[in-house]
């Protein structure tokens, strides 16, 4: 070895190359020494850097970094969804779900710049908020948090989306894109906003009650609401072609990548850390975002456990899907409560959740409604026990959050029933969240039936079985398996077709 580079560097040009690179590598990292030091000087010496550190007292750049950090965290819950989505569908709707869930992020973003943070966050009158349309007029903060308004603004555009999404969990397969565009603009700007106002606006008629309604994150408000709007989606849609109900001797067809379905989940857990922490607005409250990090960790533990161990008699497998709905079930109820309950609470409400998101898909298949990916048993379902949960579980040792900490006053302490609080908050607990839940599905099927007669709602019997990326988009998301038994089933429609009119036929003479 010794010898071969005496050889090469015997060559005149081999030194020479050497020699050059090698000067280039010193002068590159004497040039970045150069930079770092300049930096250094100018941002952490000088006059200027001290002058531009300054942030304003009203303020609080701690709380603002958190509050961002956290809706990063919810923004990338995005993708969670569309890979959950799309796992648990079929290959040849795929591309939709992806298109459906940019798009739907595209539109809210504007919405909610426009008019629905406005209507959500305004002030008006205990129905809908009529001020901040285009963000103008805003105060440079969002009340006495310390966290200026348009980071507060993004936060709650994240929320905003989430609740968007879930709806298109219950409609995949069969809904046109046109149709998801209406729906998405009456979600995003109308329904999700307007109602929400009722629990989280300034003046909402829900903070007027007695004892207060409490939604720390959005049990009722993002997940009750998302589940029913898209349960209103399935009815007024009805089931994909060819999908048999277990009443009538089928199930569910099973997704195409359980992979993929598995990692969303697991990035929606990673995304409920803001979510839930993220909801207290300060990094000041350092423990009450430790309590609500722990409480919806134990829940999603407890929800997939429950979800596993209580349909594995039935069929004998340990079934990956309903694990994965099951810790998102306990991810959804304990989004109401997580601030106020206590680990054991926590661990029982998730567990809780773990057999309501079986019974809930146990009911769709029974009434014949075809929810994809279980949007309506895990958001809707899963979303109004947590909400009433707050009621039975509540501690008694915390009330709302503040800058620096829980509000420890005893008027303001957060009571259920199991700890001698009486009834008084389950009670405001099931106010708020039946009459939102009643009003948005109210709403929700006007929204549905409107779209559909429209023409939009639905695309035609032969767009749905060519395959909905094709006939809407083009092409599949797996152009490499067209033809095979996983992607375009050319022998598929006759057979689908015929199943349809049997379930159609079933259902007609059972009626």
């Amino acid at each position: 070895m010794r010898q071969w580079f005496t050889r090469r560097f015997a060559n005149k040009d081999t030194r020479k190359v050497f020699l050059t690179i090698l000067g280039g590598k010193l002068l590159g990292v004497g040039i970045l020494i150069s930079v770092i030091k300049a930096v250094d000087w100018y941002f952490f010496s000088s006059a200027i850097a001290e002058e531009a550190a300054k942030v304003p007292d009203h303020i609080n750049a701690l709380n603002t970094m958190w509050t961002l950090v956290a809706a990063f965290l919810v923004f990338f819950m995005q993708a969670g969804f569309m890979c959950l989505e799309a796992g648990f569908a079929r290959t040849r709707e795929t591309v939709n779900i992806l298109l459906e869930g940019i798009v739907d992020t595209c539109l809210c973003g504007i919405l909610f710049w426009a008019f629905g943070f406005a209507f959500m966050f305004g002030a008006g009158n205990k129905f809908i908020g009529l001020q901040y349309f285009f963000l103008h007029g805003t105060p440079e903060t969002y009340g006495a948090t310390g966290v200026p308004m348009l980071a507060y603004w993004l936060f709650q555009f994240a929320f905003a989306d989430t609740c968007s999404t879930i709806t298109s969990g219950a409609m995949v397969g069969r809904t046109g894109f046109v149709g998801d565009i209406l729906y998405s603009i009456g979600v995003s700007g109308f329904i999700y906003p307007i109602f929400g106002h009722w629990a989280w606006g300034p003046d909402g008629w829900l903070n007027t009650l007695s004892t207060p309604f409490h939604d720390f994150a959005g049990s009722t408000v993002v997940h009750t609401i998302g589940g029913f709007v898209a349960l209103a989606g399935a009815m007024a849609l009805g089931p994909r072609l060819g999908r048999k109900f277990k009443r009538d001797g089928g199930g569910m067809p099973p997704g195409h990548d359980m992979t993929i379905a598995a990692v969303g989940g697991v990035i929606l857990w990673f995304g409920w850390y803001g979510f839930n922490p993220g909801s207290t607005l300060s990094a000041m409250d350092a423990a009450g975002c430790a309590r609500v990090a722990a409480n919806t960790t134990l829940a999603a533990c407890s929800g997939g456990l429950t979800a596993m161990a209580y349909i594995y008699p039935r069929n004998r497998v340990w079934d990956c899907g309903i694990t994965v709905n099951g810790f998102l079930a306990g991810l959804v109820a304990i989004t109401c409560p997580c601030y106020w309950v206590s680990p054991t609470g926590a661990l029982i409400i998730g567990a809780v959740a773990g057999v309501v998101v079986v019974l809930g898909v146990d009911l769709l298949e029974w009434l014949r409604i075809d929810d994809p990916i279980g949007a309506v048993p895990v958001h809707g379902f899963c979303g109004v026990w947590g909400t009433l949960s707050l009621g039975l579980f509540a501690t008694g040792q915390f009330g709302a959050p503040t800058p620096t900490g829980a509000d420890t006053s005893a008027t303001a302490l957060v009571s259920g029933l199991f700890y001698g609080g009486g009834w008084a908050q389950l009670k405001a607990q099931c106010i708020g969240n039946f009459s939102i839940l009643a009003a948005v599905f109210a709403a929700s099927l006007v929204l549905m039936y409107a779209v559909k007669a429209m023409g939009y709602l639905r695309i035609s019997e032969e767009g749905e079985l060519e395959g909905i990326d094709k006939h809407e988009h083009g092409g599949p998301a797996y152009p490499e398996l067209m033809g095979s038994v996983f992607g375009a089933p050319q022998a598929a429609p006759k057979e689908a077709a015929q199943s349809h009119m049997s379930v159609a036929q079933t259902a007609t003479s059972k009626a």
